[in-house]
């Protein structure tokens, strides 16, 4: 299936997205893990196309999309709210994995009228248990804009209380997929799927945080039947 790559102007900035699918399909947003792209989306579309009109937005800071001076979560989920408006896009499936799944939880939390299904990999909001050092900067070029780790580290260590109390808010069905042995801790992926009213937990076994990407048909088999119900 071919994807298309195309740019958007969003409250003056300038975003890459990829899309797969057709036009008239019925909208699914992605969104990635920090350091990535929409890029890693691409073998799903390339499945879930068939159905959707599926839409991977590089994130700011990110691939083709504009560098800016601030990183934060909120303005992600703004950048999200842009985006949905000017594609017209009026209610859509929302998937997102790491950074893009705490993105899409505030997403889902603040405008939970827009969001048909939501579907988060392997992330539940931040938790303050462990402090992340920041790291320094590597030496080698990189695909995206460095200062995105510092900002969203200190986020991770300091984050919003309400990102959690507000899981309640998040009305539509909801799908987390965990990693089973992944650095994020699946007990807090438990935890969110019983603040949310409408949630379903699917574990794959030994898949680690890139679900997707370490068993691409076990991820797409809970993707679909929880699509499909």
């Amino acid at each position: 299936m071919e994807t298309r790559v195309n740019q958007i102007e969003l409250n003056g900035l300038t975003f890459q997205y990829r899309e797969s699918g057709e036009p008239s399909a019925p909208p699914l947003v992605a969104l990635h893990a920090l350091g990535t792209s929409a890029e890693t989306w691409d073998q799903v579309a390339a499945v879930l196309g068939e159905k959707y009109r599926v839409l991977a937005i590089d994130q700011r800071g990110h691939g083709g999309s504009a560098r800016t001076s601030t990183y934060t979560f909120e303005l992600m989920s703004d950048d999200l709210l842009h985006f949905a408006n000017a594609m017209n896009l009026e209610r859509f499936t929302l998937i997102g994995h790491s950074m893009g799944g705490t993105v899409s939880y505030l997403f889902a939390e603040t405008y939970p009228s827009r969001i048909e299904r939501l579907i988060v990999e392997d992330t539940p909001p931040p938790v303050p248990d462990k402090m992340f050092e920041v790291p320094s900067k590597p030496s080698d070029p990189l695909p995206f804009d460095w200062r995105v780790v510092p900002s969203i580290l200190r986020q991770l260590n300091e984050p919003n209380p309400e990102w959690w109390e507000r899981l309640s808010d998040i009305i539509m069905p909801t799908l987390i997929i965990g990693g089973g042995s992944s650095h994020i801790p699946q007990n807090k992926l438990q935890e969110v799927s019983e603040l949310i009213p409408n949630c379903e937990l699917v574990t794959i076994e030994d898949a680690g945080h890139f679900v997707h990407d370490a068993n691409l048909p076990a991820f797409l088999a809970a993707v679909k039947s929880f699509l499909n119900s």
